[in-house]
């Protein structure tokens, strides 16, 4: 059955649907506007997943969490700690900004974020913001923005606890916490340490291809607010990952590793000057290390490369409350970055300063906004961006969202200062993004948000027969996405559904490596102290290139999950990933013996206990 006939048959429950009591509470986010406001009235399409998903789910990386995103499809290269792109609305890995506690931690070499060595256990939730949010963030804001916030306390007394699990690959998991504090004080410090002998990335078994591929992964958090009075709060968060990856060089048959770390520091100060302007002011560090070397024992050298990204951050956030029905946001960015290299660039720092103000009207017959933001980057100039906004409520239970929406991306380090294949010339890609949403809350036990919209990206970097980037690509996406929450006779079901379109418009080919067609369903139910729980994830085939001739299968993947609460402070679970033992590939890549698939991971199981001992 194609999934587009699935989605229409599950979209039409909602009709069916029969329910006493309210399915969620409707959570604040901070993304979509860079204030806090309840989700329904954030104008940018929102996805959430709270502590309680993540442990519900059982997830063992970020990117199996935010595969269950409307039109975000994930591509990997092999098992655990493997190279992670992310392709949002069909936009590249590098034009979707990834925020840790508000600060970039992409590398200012090749754009990307390390996604893949986030520890889950570190995180209390994600926003994922899907459309384009440059009026409000600036570059790399295409496709949208992932913002991952640390764990916290609630401030309700002292909570320990500790976790291990142990699993298929010999898969290890260790990490303890405690949390607490008081009504005006709340803290969470907790450390982790995953292991595992990992898989074997590449089939061919070219050169030391051979062996599997294992992953460490040391992590430590901290999260720290203290609110003086009920007008100024102050707060602290740090994170910090560090470890090893095993991984093939698909050139050499070495056996290379990367010792890496990503690390990001904020503080903030958040005050309400008066009854009408609140205002926070926001200072932050961040550092993306890989150094890759050698492990073989005939290697003669340690290291291969280093590159190192440290990023200094200031933002200046104001809401000035003109009338009960108008609200204008102003504000202020600064950034740098500088770049330490084993390889050498004509350039290693640049910095970029930003202002932007956005204008809210909100009414009980509609709704608009109206932003602008001016960035003035060292590098390539000045860039302005909009968006804009109307909200046409057709009744208490449904609104029309109409919006338009411009991102850019700047050139990374690599791009511009390569000593050999850079281009000092480029300028940053652009795009516009049309969107129409519909979002129903039609019974108290389900909601459902559905959006069409279409992208036009112009000047993309792509690289010319001598491997130096140019700005010559443009693209246009059209897109359906739909997510629907509904519970029904106990079961608790999310369904996540994305048809996309991404063309190179000189071509008419498809855009590599993205997925024309996802699906997520998770259906949960809890029988007292015990929670079970399935899971489905369906991708359609990709092209692997740019002129569609490698083209991979899609696939379908099913999990099971199962939690028992056996006494007040003592937890177990048990997770079966792709239970049917699917042999599939996200990726593919070339040595001297041919083009091959990476290795994706089997049948794997995962049992944990958790210990959560009263004070």
């Amino acid at each position: 059955m194609k999934l587009s006939r699935l989605a229409l048959a599950i979209a039409v429950l909602p009709g069916l649907a029969t329910a006493a009591e309210p399915y969620v509470t409707e959570p604040l986010v901070v993304t979509s506007g860079r204030l806090a406001e309840p989700q329904a009235q954030a104008t940018a399409a929102t996805t959430v997943f709270e502590r309680e998903d993540i442990e519900r789910l059982q997830v063992g990386s970020v990117a199996e969490l935010l595969e269950r995103v409307p039109g975000l499809s994930i591509v990997r290269t092999g098992g655990a700690g493997s190279q992670t792109g992310v392709f949002l609305r069909g936009a590249s890995t590098a034009q979707t900004l990834v925020l840790v506690d508000g600060q970039r931690i992409a590398a200012a070499s090749s754009g990307t974020s390390s996604l893949e060595f986030l520890a889950p256990e570190q995180i209390e939730r994600i926003e994922v913001v899907r459309g384009a949010r440059s009026a409000l963030y600036g570059s790399d804001a295409i496709g949208g923005v992932i913002q991952i916030f640390t764990r916290q306390g609630d401030g309700q007394g002292l909570k320990p606890y500790t976790r291990l699990a142990a699993g298929s690959d010999s898969t290890y998991q260790r990490s303890l916490g405690l949390s607490g504090g008081d009504e005006r004080t709340h803290f969470h410090l907790g450390a982790a340490l995953d292991e595992t002998a990992g898989i074997d990335a590449t089939r061919d078994g070219f050169g030391a291809n051979g062996d599997d591929d294992a992953y460490r992964n040391r992590s430590l958090s901290l999260n720290l607010s203290h609110r003086f009075n009920d007008d100024l709060q102050v707060g602290f968060s740090a994170l910090d990952q560090r470890g090893k990856a095993e991984y093939d060089d698909v050139f050499t048959g070495l056996l290379p590793t990367t010792d890496f770390q990503v690390s990001s520091l904020s503080g903030f100060i958040d005050g309400r000057l008066n009854e009408r302007w609140s205002s926070r002011l926001e200072i932050g560090h961040s550092k993306d290390q890989r150094d890759t070397g050698d492990d073989s024992p005939l290697a003669s050298t340690d290291s291969f490369f280093t590159y190192t990204t440290y990023r200094d951050s200031a933002s200046w956030v104001n809401t000035l409350t003109l009338t009960d029905h108008q609200q204008i946001l102003v504000g202020a960015d600064w950034y740098e970055d500088r770049l330490h290299s084993s390889a050498d660039f004509a350039e290693d720092s640049r910095w970029n300063r930003a202002a932007f103000v956005q204008h809210r009207y909100t009414s009980d017959t509609y709704s608009t906004e109206l932003g602008l933001r001016h960035d003035d980057n060292q590098q390539f100039g000045s860039e302005n961006t909009w968006n804009a906004a109307l909200t046409l409520p057709l009744n208490r239970a449904n609104d029309l969202i109409l919006s338009y929406s411009e991102g850019f991306r700047a050139p990374t380090f690599n791009d511009l200062y390569d000593q050999w294949y850079g281009n000092p010339d480029l300028q940053a890609e652009r795009s516009k993004s049309y969107e129409l949403q519909w979002r129903s809350r039609y019974s108290d036990t389900g909601s459902l948000q559905a959006s069409v919209y279409r992208t036009e990206i112009e000047d993309a970097i792509v690289f010319d027969e001598s491997f130096i980037p140019q700005n010559v690509q443009t693209a246009r996406i059209n897109g359906f996405e739909a997510a629907v929450q509904q519970e029904l006779f106990g079961w608790q079901g999310d369904l996540a559904l994305a048809l996309i379109d991404p063309r190179d418009r000189a071509s008419g080919h498809t855009l590599q490596r993205r997925a024309k067609r996802t699906l997520s369903l998770d259906v949960d139910r809890r029988f007292g102290d015990v929670s079970v729980g399935a899971g489905w994830h369906a991708i359609s085939g990709r092209y692997d290139d740019a002129d569609n001739e490698i083209e991979m299968s899609g696939y379908g993947l099913l999990s099971l999950r199962a939690a028992w609460q056996a006494m007040p402070e003592l937890g177990l679970s048990l997770k079966l990933d792709n239970l049917l033992d699917k042999d599939y590939a996200e990726a593919t890549y070339s040595t001297p013996n041919g083009r091959f698939d990476y290795n994706s991971a089997g049948r794997t199981a995962l049992f944990a206990v958790t210990w959560t001992p009263q004070l």
